[in-house]
Protein backbone atom coordinates (compact mmCIF):
# COMPACT_ATOMS: atom_id res chain seq x y z
CA UNK A 1 0.00 0.00 0.00
CA UNK A 2 1.47 3.58 -1.10
CA UNK A 3 2.31 5.55 2.01
CA UNK A 4 -0.43 8.52 2.03
CA UNK A 5 1.88 11.54 2.42
CA UNK A 6 -0.64 14.55 3.62
CA UNK A 7 0.57 15.62 6.86
CA UNK A 8 -1.82 15.98 9.39
CA UNK A 9 -1.73 20.14 10.91
CA UNK A 10 -2.78 21.45 14.16
CA UNK A 11 -6.11 23.47 11.93
CA UNK A 12 -7.10 19.81 11.41
CA UNK A 13 -7.76 19.33 14.64
CA UNK A 14 -9.06 21.72 16.07
CA UNK A 15 -12.45 21.75 15.08
CA UNK A 16 -13.98 22.93 18.64
CA UNK A 17 -12.76 25.92 20.56
CA UNK A 18 -12.36 25.86 24.59
CA UNK A 19 -14.92 27.51 26.84
CA UNK A 20 -15.29 30.88 27.76
CA UNK A 21 -14.58 29.61 31.44
CA UNK A 22 -11.93 27.22 30.74
CA UNK A 23 -9.59 27.45 33.68
CA UNK A 24 -6.78 24.66 33.07
CA UNK A 25 -4.54 23.97 30.20
CA UNK A 26 -3.72 20.22 29.04
CA UNK A 27 -0.44 19.85 26.72
CA UNK A 28 -1.51 17.17 24.60
CA UNK A 29 1.40 15.06 23.30
CA UNK A 30 0.93 13.04 20.14
CA UNK A 31 2.97 11.23 17.14
CA UNK A 32 1.02 13.21 14.23
CA UNK A 33 2.50 11.52 11.20
CA UNK A 34 3.82 7.99 10.55
CA UNK A 35 6.40 7.32 8.65
CA UNK A 36 4.39 4.74 6.61
CA UNK A 37 1.19 5.93 6.94
CA UNK A 38 -2.00 4.83 4.90
CA UNK A 39 -4.96 7.53 4.23
CA UNK A 40 -6.95 4.61 6.67
CA UNK A 41 -4.64 5.56 9.65
CA UNK A 42 -3.87 8.80 8.84
CA UNK A 43 -8.12 9.69 9.37
CA UNK A 44 -7.93 7.40 12.00
CA UNK A 45 -5.68 9.43 13.93
CA UNK A 46 -6.76 12.23 13.04
CA UNK A 47 -10.11 11.84 14.00
CA UNK A 48 -9.44 10.72 17.49
CA UNK A 49 -7.43 13.76 17.89
CA UNK A 50 -10.43 15.57 16.88
CA UNK A 51 -12.25 13.95 19.63
CA UNK A 52 -9.53 13.66 22.33
CA UNK A 53 -9.56 18.10 22.01
CA UNK A 54 -13.31 18.28 21.73
CA UNK A 55 -13.64 16.41 25.19
CA UNK A 56 -11.17 18.33 26.44
CA UNK A 57 -12.71 21.83 25.67
CA UNK A 58 -16.25 20.63 26.90
CA UNK A 59 -14.76 19.50 30.19
CA UNK A 60 -13.25 23.35 30.54
CA UNK A 61 -10.09 23.14 29.28
CA UNK A 62 -7.80 24.98 26.43
CA UNK A 63 -5.20 22.84 24.89
CA UNK A 64 -1.81 23.18 23.61
CA UNK A 65 -0.97 20.40 21.06
CA UNK A 66 2.31 19.25 21.15
CA UNK A 67 3.36 17.23 18.13
CA UNK A 68 6.52 14.75 18.40
CA UNK A 69 6.71 13.42 14.77
CA UNK A 70 7.73 16.93 13.23
CA UNK A 71 11.81 18.16 12.42
CA UNK A 72 11.25 20.12 15.63
CA UNK A 73 12.03 19.30 19.16
CA UNK A 74 8.52 19.38 21.19
CA UNK A 75 8.70 22.83 23.77
CA UNK A 76 9.76 20.71 26.69
CA UNK A 77 9.84 23.57 28.77
CA UNK A 78 6.13 24.40 27.69
CA UNK A 79 4.93 21.14 28.14
CA UNK A 80 6.22 20.70 31.15
CA UNK A 81 4.50 24.23 32.09
CA UNK A 82 0.75 22.99 31.32
CA UNK A 83 -1.38 21.96 34.40
CA UNK A 84 -1.92 18.14 32.58
CA UNK A 85 -0.60 16.11 29.76
CA UNK A 86 -2.78 13.98 28.21
CA UNK A 87 -0.31 11.37 25.57
CA UNK A 88 -2.55 10.30 22.83
CA UNK A 89 -1.70 7.45 20.29
CA UNK A 90 -0.09 6.74 16.61
CA UNK A 91 2.87 3.57 15.81
CA UNK A 92 3.96 1.18 17.35
CA UNK A 93 6.99 1.77 19.69
CA UNK A 94 10.46 0.66 18.41
CA UNK A 95 10.50 -2.74 20.41
CA UNK A 96 14.64 -2.53 20.44
CA UNK A 97 13.58 0.55 23.33
CA UNK A 98 12.53 -2.81 25.64
CA UNK A 99 14.70 -5.17 24.50
CA UNK A 100 12.97 -6.95 21.54
CA UNK A 101 15.39 -7.53 18.56
CA UNK A 102 13.41 -9.95 16.19
CA UNK A 103 11.68 -8.55 13.32
CA UNK A 104 7.51 -7.69 14.83
CA UNK A 105 4.61 -8.76 12.49
CA UNK A 106 1.95 -6.49 11.57
CA UNK A 107 4.66 -3.40 12.47
CA UNK A 108 3.42 -0.19 11.39
CA UNK A 109 4.32 3.48 12.32
CA UNK A 110 7.55 3.16 14.12
CA UNK A 111 9.28 6.25 14.47
CA UNK A 112 12.10 6.63 17.26
CA UNK A 113 11.97 9.48 17.08
CA UNK A 114 8.76 9.98 18.16
CA UNK A 115 9.03 7.17 21.09
CA UNK A 116 12.64 8.87 22.29
CA UNK A 117 10.59 12.50 22.76
CA UNK A 118 7.35 11.30 24.12
CA UNK A 119 9.28 8.95 26.93
CA UNK A 120 11.68 11.96 27.82
CA UNK A 121 8.27 14.10 28.50
CA UNK A 122 6.76 10.59 30.38
CA UNK A 123 9.49 10.18 32.45
CA UNK A 124 10.26 13.99 33.16
CA UNK A 125 5.95 14.13 34.14
CA UNK A 126 6.75 11.62 36.79
CA UNK A 127 9.63 13.32 38.32
CA UNK A 128 7.97 16.13 38.54
CA UNK A 129 4.45 14.36 39.59
CA UNK A 130 2.59 15.71 36.70
CA UNK A 131 -1.10 14.88 36.41
CA UNK A 132 -0.93 12.85 33.50
CA UNK A 133 -3.21 11.08 31.69
CA UNK A 134 -2.31 7.87 28.78
CA UNK A 135 -3.94 6.54 26.16
CA UNK A 136 -3.33 3.51 23.61
CA UNK A 137 0.33 4.12 22.29
CA UNK A 138 0.71 6.55 25.09
CA UNK A 139 -0.32 4.25 27.58
CA UNK A 140 2.54 2.05 26.30
CA UNK A 141 5.41 4.59 25.76
CA UNK A 142 4.30 5.36 29.95
CA UNK A 143 5.08 1.39 30.36
CA UNK A 144 8.31 1.39 28.37
CA UNK A 145 9.64 4.66 30.24
CA UNK A 146 9.30 2.59 33.54
CA UNK A 147 11.34 -0.41 32.05
CA UNK A 148 8.68 -2.14 31.55
CA UNK A 149 7.97 -4.22 27.98
CA UNK A 150 5.64 -4.68 25.60
CA UNK A 151 4.19 -7.53 23.80
CA UNK A 152 4.99 -6.91 20.21
CA UNK A 153 2.41 -8.23 18.50
CA UNK A 154 -0.67 -9.98 20.11
CA UNK A 155 -1.90 -11.76 16.85
CA UNK A 156 0.95 -13.90 17.00
CA UNK A 157 1.51 -14.13 20.68
CA UNK A 158 -0.65 -17.28 21.21
CA UNK A 159 -3.53 -15.81 22.83
CA UNK A 160 -6.88 -17.17 23.65
CA UNK A 161 -9.31 -16.18 22.26
CA UNK A 162 -8.14 -15.10 19.18
CA UNK A 163 -9.39 -11.24 18.02
CA UNK A 164 -10.29 -10.44 21.41
CA UNK A 165 -8.52 -6.80 20.86
CA UNK A 166 -8.81 -5.81 17.45
CA UNK A 167 -11.03 -6.66 14.48
CA UNK A 168 -10.35 -9.79 12.40
CA UNK A 169 -8.64 -9.32 9.17
CA UNK A 170 -10.96 -8.01 6.60
CA UNK A 171 -13.31 -6.34 10.16
CA UNK A 172 -13.63 -3.14 11.23
CA UNK A 173 -10.66 -2.34 13.55
CA UNK A 174 -12.31 -1.04 16.28
CA UNK A 175 -14.42 -3.54 18.59
CA UNK A 176 -15.98 -3.81 22.30
CA UNK A 177 -13.93 -5.60 24.70
CA UNK A 178 -14.79 -6.17 28.31
CA UNK A 179 -11.84 -5.43 30.39
CA UNK A 180 -11.76 -6.72 33.98
CA UNK A 181 -11.04 -3.43 36.68
CA UNK A 182 -8.73 -4.57 39.51
CA UNK A 183 -9.63 -4.20 42.93
CA UNK A 184 -8.17 -0.99 44.43
CA UNK A 185 -7.05 0.49 41.42
CA UNK A 186 -7.70 4.11 40.51
CA UNK A 187 -9.98 2.88 37.38
CA UNK A 188 -12.05 0.79 39.98
CA UNK A 189 -12.42 3.61 42.01
CA UNK A 190 -13.62 5.76 39.74
CA UNK A 191 -15.52 3.20 37.48
CA UNK A 192 -17.57 2.00 40.60
CA UNK A 193 -17.55 -1.79 38.57
CA UNK A 194 -15.56 -4.74 38.36
CA UNK A 195 -15.73 -4.68 34.37
CA UNK A 196 -15.97 -2.26 32.00
CA UNK A 197 -16.55 -2.56 28.34
CA UNK A 198 -14.22 -0.54 26.56
CA UNK A 199 -13.19 0.32 22.40
CA UNK A 200 -10.28 -1.45 21.33
CA UNK A 201 -8.14 -1.81 18.27
CA UNK A 202 -4.66 -2.52 19.32
CA UNK A 203 -2.15 -5.08 18.62
CA UNK A 204 1.14 -4.47 20.85
CA UNK A 205 -0.07 -4.07 24.63
CA UNK A 206 1.88 -4.18 27.85
CA UNK A 207 3.80 -7.15 29.00
CA UNK A 208 6.09 -6.78 31.30
CA UNK A 209 4.89 -4.16 33.75
CA UNK A 210 7.31 -1.04 34.91
CA UNK A 211 8.89 -0.24 37.85
CA UNK A 212 6.46 2.17 39.90
CA UNK A 213 3.47 1.09 37.89
CA UNK A 214 0.96 -1.47 38.85
CA UNK A 215 -1.66 -2.78 36.43
CA UNK A 216 -5.45 -1.46 36.72
CA UNK A 217 -7.12 -3.40 34.15
CA UNK A 218 -6.61 -6.97 32.61
CA UNK A 219 -8.41 -8.52 29.35
CA UNK A 220 -10.07 -11.93 29.93
CA UNK A 221 -6.56 -13.32 28.33
CA UNK A 222 -4.72 -12.00 31.09
CA UNK A 223 -2.87 -8.71 28.48
CA UNK A 224 -3.02 -6.11 31.02
CA UNK A 225 -5.18 -3.29 29.72
CA UNK A 226 -4.39 -0.13 32.23
CA UNK A 227 -1.59 0.95 34.31
CA UNK A 228 -1.35 3.58 37.18
CA UNK A 229 2.33 4.72 38.71
CA UNK A 230 1.62 4.04 42.54
CA UNK A 231 3.83 6.09 44.45
CA UNK A 232 2.57 9.85 41.90
CA UNK A 233 -0.49 11.55 42.62
CA UNK A 234 -2.36 10.83 39.41
CA UNK A 235 -0.70 9.01 36.26
CA UNK A 236 -3.14 6.90 34.16
CA UNK A 237 -2.53 4.64 31.68
CA UNK A 238 -5.68 2.61 29.56
CA UNK A 239 -4.34 0.88 26.81
CA UNK A 240 -8.22 1.33 24.89
CA UNK A 241 -9.44 4.17 22.85
CA UNK A 242 -12.66 5.92 25.08
CA UNK A 243 -11.85 8.58 22.41
CA UNK A 244 -12.68 6.92 19.71
CA UNK A 245 -16.04 7.99 17.69
CA UNK A 246 -17.76 4.47 18.78
CA UNK A 247 -16.34 4.67 22.25
CA UNK A 248 -19.54 5.43 25.30
CA UNK A 249 -19.24 9.19 25.01
CA UNK A 250 -20.45 8.63 29.24
CA UNK A 251 -17.60 6.24 30.16
CA UNK A 252 -15.09 8.71 27.90
CA UNK A 253 -16.59 11.43 29.85
CA UNK A 254 -16.78 9.95 33.28
CA UNK A 255 -12.31 9.18 32.96
CA UNK A 256 -12.18 13.39 31.18
CA UNK A 257 -13.47 14.41 33.42
CA UNK A 258 -11.36 12.84 36.73
CA UNK A 259 -8.33 14.07 35.08
CA UNK A 260 -9.15 17.32 34.94
CA UNK A 261 -10.62 17.25 38.18
CA UNK A 262 -7.19 15.66 39.13
CA UNK A 263 -5.78 18.77 37.43
CA UNK A 264 -7.47 21.14 39.08
CA UNK A 265 -6.87 19.97 42.47
CA UNK A 266 -3.07 20.30 42.23
CA UNK A 267 -3.95 23.53 40.11
CA UNK A 268 -5.63 24.77 43.47
CA UNK A 269 -2.78 23.82 46.04
CA UNK A 270 -0.44 26.68 46.55
CA UNK A 271 3.04 26.67 45.45
CA UNK A 272 5.56 25.99 48.28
Amino acid sequence: MPRYDKVLRPEDVFLTAPRADADVRIAVVVQMTTPDQSKFSYELNRDLIRTAIASLHEHGASVALHDVATDSEPDYAEVAAADGILVLGGGDVDATLYGHFDPVPNEGGKDRRADDREIAIIQEGIEADAIMLHLCRGSQLLNVACGGSLIPDVESADLNPPNLHKGAKGSPLFLDEEVQLVEGSRVRELYGTPTLTVRNGHHQAVDRVGEGLRASAVAHDGVVEGTERIDNTWIIGVQWHPEEADASKADRDILFAEFLAQVRARKSVPAV
